[in-house]
């Protein structure tokens, strides 16, 4: 595994931690101010959405395991594919499931990776 890609696997694990820590301010770093991103139901939503379910404790996540991760890079454009296992709470109800989580994500030259795209979806067992 190359330089390039190292990097982006530690910026995939480090927006995993900031997740699970609700780390509003590390999150704001990682996400592209662009960024698109579907949820599991479907839905889109914003870089400031998604920073304020954090914030306001919508979402907290009270753990996280990392059970499977893919990482593609070419040029300044990085894929990260991975399945999560989480348990916590969305707006008051607890939850344990297992999610797939493909994002992309861009960098200029040797500057930070932010995630410009996510899609997450509900895994399930073949």
């Amino acid at each position: 595994m190359g330089a390039a890609e190292e990097s982006l696997r530690q910026a995939e694990r480090a927006l995993q931690s900031a997740m699970l820590a609700g780390d509003v301010a590390a999150l704001d770093r990682l996400l592209d101010g662009r960024v698109v991103a579907t949820g599991p139901d479907g839905r889109r939503f914003t870089k400031a959405e998604d920073l304020e379910t954090h914030r306001s404790g919508t979402l907290v996540i009270e753990d996280l395991t990392e059970e499977e991760l893919a990482v593609v890079v070419v040029g300044d454009t990085g894929v990260t594919v991975v399945l999560l296992a989480l348990t916590g709470a969305h707006e008051g109800e607890e939850f344990a499931t297992r999610m797939h989580y493909t994002r992309t994500w861009v960098r200029h030259g040797d500057g930070p990776w932010r995630v410009l795209a996510a899609h997450v979806s509900p895994h399930h067992a073949s």
